[in-house]
């Protein structure tokens, strides 16, 4: 039992403001600030496991502002413990992680919509993650994520995460809930994984997704990623590739249940020999009222 998320949130500043305070989902990336009962796979994608412990919850603080545009713009910081995301970090009593972002997004015609962002995840904490201190951790990715998605601290950890994200979702006269096509993409960088890491010494993880909803109750989706690392082994690194690729079915007998049939193949490029083939089938129940899903 966890608590992902309990905060206050302010409702009438002035000039597009909000603030939060508490525990909440960070806003880097596309998906982390999404709960994962509403994704439209299983597990999360590699990055994100790699990187963000699955999804990224912590306590702290977020100001973010709305611009009075037609077009969707939000810029937002967050100051964060940053202990949730590098569980091997040393004792730091003010801010362990700095968020910030920039989101924009709007619509074309009826039946096209779109968004993008970027962000920048700062760790104020010692560089590296769960790997550091496992001294030898390629394989806890394959089985990261495959048992539950709740956040473990990152497994191959940095001082800086830079994202990229694009999504555009396309529905015939703009009536998503009858037939919807969505495509996204995500890239994620992380530098300086040990003190003495060069240029070159840097993790990277990208995914490719489509998801297709082609009768009310049914969607089908594949999705593609990539995941590279650089692994600080005493005085030196050790790299690693490892490639993902997941097919899934869906039935959502209503907005509040979902069954998903999954397969997902694992190619070890170079270092991940644990990488291997599965077979998932997940339930998903959603019990009392709640928001809105984002975009």
């Amino acid at each position: 039992f966890e608590i992902e998320e309990a905060f206050i949130e302010t409702r009438l500043l002035p000039a597009g403001l909000s603030l939060r305070a508490g525990r909440f989902l960070s806003q880097i990336g596309y998906l982390n600030e999404q709960h994962p009962h509403s994704d439209d796979f299983v597990t999360r994608p590699l990055p994100y496991r790699a990187f963000l412990g699955s999804h990224y919850f912590d306590t702290g603080v977020r100001l973010n502002w709305v611009a009075p545009t037609e077009r969707y713009i939000r810029l937002g910081l967050e100051l964060f413990d940053g202990k949730k995301l590098t569980e091997t970090a040393g004792r730091r009593s003010d801010v362990g992680a700095i968020a910030v972002g920039a989101r924009t997004g709007g619509d074309i015609g009826l039946a096209h919509s779109w968004q993008a962002g970027v962000g920048l995840l700062h760790n104020r904490l010692r560089p590296g993650g769960a790997s550091e201190a496992d001294g030898h951790a390629h394989g806890d990715v394959h089985d990261h994520g495959h048992d539950h998605g709740h956040a473990h601290g990152a497994l191959f950890g940095g001082r800086n995460l830079w994202s990229v994200d694009a999504v555009w979702k396309w529905a015939p006269r703009g009536n998503n809930r009858e037939r919807q096509l969505e495509l996204s993409a995500e890239y994620m960088h992380v530098d300086k994984p040990a003190p003495f890491a060069g240029d070159d010494d840097h993790h990277e993880g990208w995914y490719l997704a489509a998801v297709y909803r082609f009768l009310p109750q049914w969607e089908a989706g594949v999705r593609h990623g990539e995941l590279k690392i650089r692994e600080p082994h005493g005085d030196h690194f050790h790299g690693g590739r490892l490639q993902e690729t997941e097919v899934m079915l869906t039935w959502k007998r209503s907005h509040f249940s979902a069954i998903r049939l999954q397969w997902t193949t694992q190619r070890n490029r170079d270092g991940f020999p644990e990488a291997g083939d599965a077979v998932m089938l997940q339930y998903v129940m959603s019990l009392g009222g709640h928001g809105a899903h984002l975009f």
